[in-house]
């Protein structure tokens, strides 16, 4: 079972599960926890291969190629085990695929959802970041690689301190989970135009930085064509790790939404 870690607020009987993205980690949610539990139950979560879900720790799930299945099902194997009937969930970045994922496949499992930073479409320049990503995985050391990654999709000097969280989180990573982690980007497409096409019925909150500017334009055009049940808020002068880098205003808002419930 992949790592977690559980805030409890006593007078609440709801949960609110934190996934992060790739090469992050549950710590990179330590701008929201304090706000969350004064109103909810609080659910931190390590994808497998990061923070302190290690691969020692795993036998057979991890020799098997990962799929975005197969990583939904480590979070509804501990949900199970803290037996959570239903939680709404807040993603960054490719935890965002992870909760949509999960939304397809459980969907009476997921109250809502608040996806930050979220990835619905991989433009052209995203397209050949893979594309360089998978002629060098073998070759080039992978911080490397998730060094360039970083300053590409956050390059400007007030996304800084997001960029440096995430290479520093990174830097607990194993040269063959990034090269796991990275094969999911054979499977990215397909699985972000399903997403696009079909609108399931869970109340969803967009938050975005407005110099998101790889990711931004896609999520524009879906909560345009998903308008019965998405919402998107905007976050003006952030980039794509909104969490991190506006965290009063993704508070503020993300609470806000979820207060609806």
């Amino acid at each position: 079972m992949i790592n977690y870690t559980i805030y409890k607020n006593e007078s609440s009987n709801q949960w609110v599960t934190f996934v992060h993205g790739a090469g992050g980690s549950s710590s990179i949610w330590f701008k929201q926890i304090r706000d969350f539990q004064k109103h909810f139950n609080v659910l931190l979560l390590d994808l497998r291969g990061h923070g302190e879900s290690k691969q020692t720790t795993f036998k057979n799930p991890f020799q098997k190629k990962y799929t975005f299945k197969s990583i939904a099902h480590d979070i509804v194997e501990v949900i199970d085990h803290l037996k959570i009937q239903s939680s709404h969930f807040v993603g960054i970045s490719l935890g965002t695929i992870v909760i949509r994922q999960l939304a397809e496949t459980h969907p009476d499992r997921v109250k809502s959802m608040i996806m930050g930073g979220a990835i619905l479409k991989m433009n052209f320049r995203s397209q050949i970041l893979m594309r360089l990503g998978n002629i060098f995985k073998y070759v080039l050391p992978y911080l490397v690689l998730y060094r360039f990654f970083a300053f590409v999709i956050m390059p400007n000097k007030n996304h800084k301190q997001s960029r440096l969280l995430f290479i520093n989180e990174a830097k607990k990573l194993y040269q063959k989970e990034f090269i796991k982690w990275f094969k999911l980007t054979a499977e990215i497409n397909p699985v972000l135009k399903w997403f696009r096409q079909v609108e399931v019925n869970i109340p969803t909150l967009y938050i975005m930085g407005e110099e998101d500017y790889m990711f931004l334009p896609s999520v524009r055009k879906v909560v345009e064509a998903h308008y019965k049940t998405a919402k998107l808020h905007v976050v003006e002068k952030c980039g794509h790790v909104v969490n991190v880098e506006q965290a009063s205003v993704f508070n503020d808002k993300a609470l806000a939404f979820l207060r609806q419930f």
